[in-house]
């Protein structure tokens, strides 16, 4: 079978049988395409069948100064490939079974303070409905710890301000209910009766969150209000939507929270991820200690070490 054609079989079978989003069929089949456009420039192999263990050792070669992450995403891809087509009889052996995703590198997420949460989400006034929608969403995601796609296809059914708790749908069109503060409801509020309805103008959209042309924001377009607010501050740490799940679930924690409730409001099915947040707690701990204990600071350990003798 033709390389192009084998890509095409795995598009269907993402989309068909297992029921890819849409971001990951994207994903996927870009790394798909980067890989046999290697072995068909360095290898003249267009045929699937052809192609080995040691022609994907090669591009994997290929692949060294990226981080281990990325070569693990590609990995997957692969993985993910080569089943679909062992699954379909059009190869007869896998030759992924013999390579071994990378170690992770253990990296702790970047987690705003307090401060920095509050001085970011109080810069956003809401004069008009942009500003207002802005705040809305951040004060929700930090109030909530929900991803960003959750976010953009909030509908307004799924935010009860009578009851104080949103309805999300995560991943595996899993429900969670999570519950809401007095503040960010009274925000919710304002946003909704003062701005968003008002710009509808009567027009039915059912979505919570919505651009000016009354559709779907997308995640990159979110990223860019998000830099754009963040920009107007003095934080000068890399903020990502996903930091305000850090910052959310690190926050609980560190007031005591259980990892058990941050796990379901996280909407973690293994708690294993959770536990993350303990050890962004410990470094904080650690970075506290460092910072005010008295015996820390080298002018007060020569200024006492001068009193002792």
């Amino acid at each position: 079978m033709k390389n192009k054609d084998a890509l095409l079989e795995f598009k269907q079978y993402l989309i068909v049988e297992k029921n890819a989003s849409e971001k990951t069929v994207k994903n996927y089949i870009r790394d798909i395409h980067a890989f046999l456009n290697y072995v068909e420039t360095n290898h003249q192999i267009d045929q699937i069948e052809d192609i080995n263990k040691e022609h994907i050792r090669f591009y994997l070669k290929t692949l060294s100064h990226l981080s281990s992450s990325t070569v693990s995403r590609k990995m997957v891809s692969l993985r993910s490939f080569y089943k679909c087509l062992l699954k379909e009889e059009i190869i007869e052996y896998n030759p992924m079974e013999s390579f071994d995703l990378p170690k992770a590198q253990k990296k702790l997420p970047t987690v705003l303070s307090k401060q920095e949460i509050e001085m970011l989400l109080n810069n956003v006034k809401m004069t008009d409905f942009i500003s207002a929608r802005n705040r809305a969403m951040l004060e929700l995601l930090y109030a909530t710890g929900i991803r960003v796609a959750e976010l953009v296809s909030l509908t307004i059914y799924q935010l009860n301000l009578k009851m104080k708790y949103l309805n999300v749908i995560g991943k595996g069109d899993k429900e969670r209910l999570i519950p809401l503060t007095d503040y960010v409801c009274k925000i919710m509020e304002k946003y909704i009766y003062d701005y968003r309805n008002p710009k509808l103008d009567f027009k039915e959209v059912d979505l919570l969150f919505f651009n000016n042309h009354f559709k779907k924001i997308s995640g990159e377009d979110f990223y860019a209000i998000l830099q754009k607010e963040v920009n107007k501050t003095s934080i000068n740490k890399k903020v990502s939507p996903h930091t305000f799940r850090h910052t959310f679930a690190t926050h609980l924690f560190e007031n005591g929270a259980d990892l058990r409730s941050i796990q379901e409001l996280l909407g973690h099915s293994d708690i294993s991820t959770t536990t993350i947040y303990t050890h962004v707690s410990n470094e904080k701990m650690i970075e506290d200690y460092n910072k005010f204990h008295l015996r820390s600071h080298k002018n007060n350990e020569k200024e006492n070490d001068k009193n002792e003798l």
